[in-house]
């Protein structure tokens, strides 16, 4: 995708789909007034239209029938989200309201914008760093109170900053290494040592960085949990358990559950993504079939999986067999039905699994609040510190670790007896240019399109 050049003015509805209170319009551009004004009938004509201020009134069609009592807000630039007049159109939600006002827009010379286009038009105006718009798309997916707040912090441009610190010290280096091959007669001899201890300090803050990514990618896309195990031994009670809504048809018929179903529950701020998955056993026929094939793809993308067992029947040979299939995993075994006359206990268990064992009744919730801190001490480490700036982006991540990577170079090319200076120069500039594909400042149109697909049409 090749994105147009600025100038023309664009549109699209801002407000997901559906029937509410309030739906807006915006249009970005140097056409948003005249636009507005050809389709706006303010309540008070004669009112001189200020920046920032509400006015109601009624959008009119190009047959000067009304199409709905609005309220209309003229931003004028640059003091607006992408530093180009923007006009926002509140009017009831509905979606032939919504479709009408938008082409009447885009009739009068506006055009439909692109999924992040508004957000887009924000970089490229220097409002936000490229840090700082991805973490918009966090903000809105956001989905706990944990992973809202890291979000909010990249937004506000917490993780930009600590780059361009990062940044700078290298920027630093990289000057006195060029002006020493540039003008030797002139320059300072360079220190390996010195530089040496210079260098230390971005690459002490990358590792720090790097080693925050594995619990922001949990924040961000949360755990993948799979709830596995033979027929009827609870994996939907125990599902609705969790969600505390009857969620998973339950019943005495072993092979209720065909496929997979899945939802999101909070647990220590993180989301969880629970799969309550088919039966692990011989499949009967092609549906259950289809339904045992999806529970172990699931199984084999799982960071956990909660392995249920029957503690109100003998230890079955399915139930062995599993066990020895996800020896290598990270299992919880959940000993499920304990209310029951006891058929197994936890020390019958250990000769098939060394891992953990919690006991429980998902019908009564007996052992619940056990499951819940065992599940954060397996997978959380105990929980999730949101203080200071993490890492939730793969992208961010990887080039993270390609900076780290050179800078790492780097450092052995200061090491050698007789060190040659091109060599650490290119490093240093390497690692530049990986984190400035972070922020923004070293980027390239295909990874603008990559970014900003991601997002929905009006944002």
């Amino acid at each position: 995708m090749t994105w147009p050049e600025a100038g023309d003015t664009i549109a699209a509805i801002s407000t997901p789909p559906g029937e509410a209170g309030i739906g807006i319009v915006r249009l970005s551009g140097p056409k948003a007034e005249a636009i507005a004004r050809l389709l706006f009938r303010p309540r008070r004509p004669r009112d001189r239209w200020q920046s920032h201020r509400l006015y109601l009134g009624h959008i009119l069609d190009s047959r000067g029938h009304v199409l709905d009592e609005v309220l209309l807000t003229l931003m004028r630039a640059p003091h607006t989200y992408t530093r180009e007049d923007v006009v926002e159109i509140h009017c009831h939600s509905g979606f032939a309201v919504l479709k009408a006002i938008l082409g009447e827009v885009l009739a009068r010379g506006a055009r439909q914008a692109r999924p992040g286009e508004f957000t887009l038009r924000a970089f490229l105006a220097g409002r936000l760093d490229l840090s700082q718009a991805e973490a918009v798309l966090e903000v809105i997916q956001a989905r706990t109170q944990a992973s809202l707040r890291v979000a909010a912090a990249h937004l506000a441009g917490g993780l930009g900053k600590r780059l361009g610190a990062g940044r700078a010290a290298l920027l630093h280096i990289l000057a006195q290494v060029e002006a020493a091959l540039d003008f030797p007669e002139e320059a300072a001899e360079l220190s390996p040592q010195a530089l040496c201890v210079e260098l230390s300090g971005p690459l002490e803050e990358l590792d720090k960085l790097l080693a925050t990514y594995r619990q922001g990618r949990l924040l961000r896309e949360g755990v993948r949990v799979v709830l596995a195990g033979r027929p009827n031994v609870g994996k939907s009670s125990l599902l609705n358990r969790l969600l505390d809504v009857e969620r998973a048809i339950v019943t005495d018929i072993p092979g209720t559950t065909r496929d997979v179903i899945e939802e999101t529950i909070s647990l220590a701020g993180i989301p969880l993504r629970l799969s309550d998955t088919a039966g692990l056993r011989e499949a009967r026929d092609l549906v259950e079939e289809l339904g045992v094939a999806r529970s172990r793809e699931r199984l084999a993308q799982a960071d956990l999986i909660l392995l249920l067992v029957d503690a109100s029947a003998p230890l079955s040979s399915e139930d062995a067999q599993t066990l020895e299939e996800l020896a290598q995993r990270p299992v919880l075994i959940v000993l499920n039905k304990i209310d029951l006359p006891r058929q197994i206990r936890v020390q019958d268990l250990q000769p098939y699994s060394s891992h953990p064992v919690v006991e429980i009744s998902a019908l009564t919730g007996q052992g619940l609040e056990g499951l819940e801190q065992a599940m954060v001490d397996l997978v959380l480490a105990g929980g999730v510190q949101t203080a200071g700036e993490i890492v939730t982006q793969a992208r961010h991540a990887q080039l993270l670790a390609r900076a780290r990577e050179a800078l790492g170079r780097g450092r052995e090319v200061l090491d050698q007896p007789e060190p040659p200076w091109e060599l650490l120069a290119f490093e240093v500039k390497e690692a530049l240019t990986a984190l400035g594909e972070i922020t923004g400042e070293e980027v390239g149109d295909a990874v603008l399109d990559q970014i900003f697909a991601e997002f929905c049409i009006g944002k």
